[in-house]
């Protein structure tokens, strides 16, 4: 039997496993020793496969090219899927964002990832989120941008900022809907108050 707290005083490699674990989201000192003590219970495989799998994640997914999903390809799957309406775009400002709105099965049209929200406070200007990117999308045949940024005072921010850089093209600029909880992010966001917030989004 393996012996956490002892180990884990003694391995190095056990403490670098540890320290690199709590960097994830959510995991404190006591869940990176279960999950490094459960990798180590299991078969030799496990560890190795698990280890191969992160490697190849950190090499080979990136941002789509167009949207800025994840994908091991240079396009993603939403994007090259000629089921979407490609004449809509909904903004939102992380990939969890997306993936909620995946989840709440009412949405059909293509996406475009921002990677953060304005914030010039931490150095996050317009140049440093995709922005120029959505703009350069906005050709013919989109007839709507849904904004879906957070709540927040950033995420207010920045939608009023792209309401203003999308408006002189023409094309309706909606924001989701009441339902969403002031200051609340769409990830932790139950996929039937998104659905509700979309089919009831108004125009900005």
């Amino acid at each position: 039997m393996v012996d956490g707290d002892r180990d884990i005083g003694r391995s190095g490699i056990m403490e670098r496993l540890s320290r690199l674990l709590q960097q994830l989201p959510g995991v404190g000192p006591k869940t990176a020793s279960r999950l490094m003590l459960a990798i180590l219970s299991a078969p030799a495989e496990y560890g190795r496969a698990l280890s191969k799998t992160v490697a190849d994640l950190v090499d080979k997914v990136h941002p789509c090219e167009i949207c800025g999903m994840l994908s091991e390809r240079k396009r993603c799957t939403i994007c090259t899927d000629p089921r979407r309406d490609s004449s809509l775009i909904c903004v939102v400002e992380r990939v969890p964002d997306l993936l909620a709105i995946e989840a709440s099965h009412e949405y059909r049209g293509l996406y475009h990832v921002l990677h953060g929200v304005l914030n010039p406070l931490e150095g996050a200007g317009p140049e440093q989120l995709r922005i120029d990117t959505l703009v350069e999308r906005l050709g013919a045949g989109v007839r709507e941008v849904i904004l879906a940024t957070s709540s927040s005072v950033e995420g207010e921010a920045t939608a009023l900022y792209l309401k203003k850089r999308i408006a002189p093209l023409g094309i309706t600029v909606s924001r989701l809907a009441a339902g969403i909880p002031v200051g609340g992010e769409l990830e932790y966001t139950d996929s039937s108050t998104i659905g509700r917030a979309l089919a009831g989004r108004k125009e900005i």
